[in-house]
């Protein structure tokens, strides 16, 4: 027998059957349970869990494993060829080991406190340690009702399902912190869903992800203590438990931030407010991280922030196409709450919703001063992610003004967010081989990632009607408190004013003359870019101008991904998925697992074959999945 041979059996013989998982539930066996066994919609105090189990499908069936993400709980490859595999990765039949429960929390939404929350379509399976002695929590998303469902029925569809499943691959292999998807499981069970909110609700398929992360506790987990909130009302249902909270902290500090409290073990306080500061850290690398690819929550509720600095609960997200600080990823965020610009400011908000459900045992001065370094520490962590973006590793005191107006001349010619990025590594080096031609091949290409008037038109969609807007502008320097009391506020309407100026302007705008503009703006920038990359050269130490040159390309092009998980790539996939084609699906994953992948593979993608898709769609359009979005996706929405 080969010693390749031995090495491959003894590392099989370490892997998982779908019986074998090595199950070891020690936050379910650590925090407190709901008392109450029946599964039916109510407010659970006292408890951070309530059993439950997975309501079965009809005809299970597979649509895409992340072998990566199973590998996480040692599954071997082979399990995901059984007969069975779907039933298990649907509730249909239990792990052994698994002990089904939802987690009970609260949460801010969209600035309000809602009350009780909790997983209403997920369930927590257990916790698998794997052959390193890792500790991954299994969780089923779609898998039917629990205490916290609410008003809804537990389930997911094919749509949203895929969508979380093919972001949630990408986020990782982008290197940004996510939980993982191990595999989307259909079925022909099916539900009512109205998509558009017109009151005509379609059948749609039941489907469930499987989501595997070191934990799912979230800010939200520590709000169900929340004392009566003075806007809505609401308090949390465990409010006064302070034994609880303190419970729930000790767990979360012991199994996933040991180092705290080793170092912390004989002052409470200090242990705490360390833990705390490590979280502020963790999201602020976050929110770098997401703002340098362009990527969008959609809806950053702190129910949705996780405490290990994870991207969780994918909804409405979306990748930005064109450039626009105010984008909005979600068709119901009415106000812009969550937009693109915004997001920062939002995860310092919610962390400040943190530091007030830890004030029991966590003084508010000791988080205030934590929160106090948050805008510091983006600005300069964000200020490191965008200088390795455009390759330059020396300090001038002038690379913010360079981002500056990097970002600016890509809002003024609606350029693609991701090729801008990545083309930038084109460039070469003064001193080196067709320097001039390079540079006017990028200019060529940069042209090419900007928006037409119209498609600038298309997106850039009015939120009232001019006259209303001009009444609400005179009612708010007459008398601003009105306006709170209405639910507006002069920053959004003065967002909206310069939107419906951005408008007109567009509207008269000939493209003869959009593309003479945008060929001044990107030269100039390109010729600023030139001079700063130039110093470069002249701090590279021992290396020659070909060598800083390969660097730099190298340094770029790991930071600057060439695919991303467009939103008309993701309706590709989930149109060909709904008429039982799981192909695209598979291969859009595959091409996500290697997203800064630079070699010339085949990356073409077909369009739906349905004509009537987003009112008229051509029945069959050449692309590729690292190109801008066709016309037609621009009237996709996402809620």
């Amino acid at each position: 027998m080969s010693r390749i041979l031995r090495s491959y059996l003894r590392f099989a013989s370490t892997m998982s059957t779908l019986e074998t998982l090595n199950f070891d539930n020690t936050c379910l066996k650590s925090l407190p349970i709901d008392e109450v066994a029946e599964n039916y919609v109510r407010t659970v105090a006292g408890a951070c869990f309530s059993r439950v189990r997975p309501t079965p499908v009809r005809n299970p069936r597979t649509v895409a494993v992340s072998r990566s993400a199973l590998d996480l709980i040692d599954l071997n490859d082979a399990e995901t060829d059984r007969d069975d595999f779907a039933d298990y990765f649907s509730g249909g039949k239990l792990f052994p080991g698994a002990e089904p429960a939802a987690h009970c929390y609260c949460g801010h939404q969209f600035g309000n406190f809602a009350g009780q929350l909790g997983d209403g379509a997920a369930m927590y399976l257990g916790e698998v340690v794997n052959r390193r002695g890792e500790r991954w929590e299994v969780q089923f998303k779609g898998s039917g009702k629990t205490p916290y469902s609410r008003t809804a029925d537990g389930r997911k569809v094919l749509r949203s399902s895929i969508r979380e499943f093919l972001c949630s691959e990408a986020i990782h292999n982008l290197g940004i912190p996510t939980t993982r998807a191990g595999a989307c499981v259909t079925s022909d069970t099916m539900i009512p869903r109205d998509i558009n909110y017109t009151g005509n609700p379609i059948e749609e398929r039941v489907t469930i992800v499987t989501r595997i992360a070191p934990s799912f506790i979230r800010f939200g987990s520590f709000e169900i203590f929340k004392t009566r909130d003075p806007l809505t009302g609401r308090s949390g249902p465990s409010v006064g438990r302070k034994d609880i909270l303190v419970t729930l902290l000790d767990y979360v500090i012991s199994a996933h931030y040991p180092e705290i409290k080793a170092a912390h073990s004989d002052d409470v306080e200090s242990r705490y407010a360390v833990f705390f500061r490590a979280i502020t850290s963790r999201t602020i690398d976050l929110v770098v991280h997401w703002q340098s690819v362009g990527f969008c929550h959609g809806v950053l509720n702190t129910d949705n922030m996780s405490i290990l600095g994870l991207t969780i609960d994918y909804g409405p997200f979306g990748f930005m196409d064109r450039f626009d600080p105010n984008h909005i990823c979600n068709s119901s965020d009415n106000n812009g709450r969550y937009t693109y610009r915004k997001q920062p400011g939002i995860c310092l908000w919610n962390l400040e919703r943190l530091a007030d459900a830890l004030a029991p045992v966590l003084s508010r001065e000791k988080s205030a001063e934590e929160l106090k370094r948050y805008e510091k520490e983006f600005e300069i962590r964000f200020l490191k992610k965008m200088k390795q973006k455009l390759g330059l590793e020396s300090d001038d005191a002038d690379d913010s003004d360079l981002i500056d107006s990097l970002f600016e001349t890509m809002h003024a010619t609606g350029a693609d967010f991701t090729n801008t990025f990545r083309c930038l590594s084109r460039l070469k080096l003064p001193g080196t081989s067709k320097e001039e031609e390079a540079q006017a091949d990028v200019l060529t290409y940069l042209l090419s990632q900007c928006s037409s008037p119209q498609e600038m038109l298309a997106s850039e969609k009015s939120m009232m009607d001019p006259r209303q807007l001009h009444m609400l502008l005179q009612l708010a320097q007459q008398n601003p408190q009105i306006l709170e009391l209405l639910g507006g506020s002069l920053a959004q309407l003065e967002a909206e004013k310069n939107r419906q100026e951005r408008v007109s302007q567009l509207e008269k705008l000939t493209p003869e003359e959009k593309s003479a503009k945008d060929h001044h703006l990107w030269n100039d920038w390109l010729e600023k870019y030139r001079l700063r990359v130039s110093k470069e050269v002249s701090t590279a130490g021992d290396l020659s101008v070909d060598e800083l040159q390969e660097k730099r390309v190298r340094l770029m092009n790991s930071h600057n991904p060439r695919f991303i998980l467009r939103n008309y790539i993701a309706q590709n996939a989930i149109k060909k998925a709904e008429e039982g084609d799981f192909s695209e699906v598979k291969k859009v994953l595959e091409r996500l697992e290697n997203p800064y992948d630079d070699s010339p593979a085949d990356v073409a993608v077909s369009k739906p074959t349905d004509e009537t898709f987003a009112e008229k769609i051509p029945a069959r359009i050449a692309a590729s999945y690292d190109t801008r979005p066709p016309v037609w996706a621009l009237g996709l929405t996402v809620s």
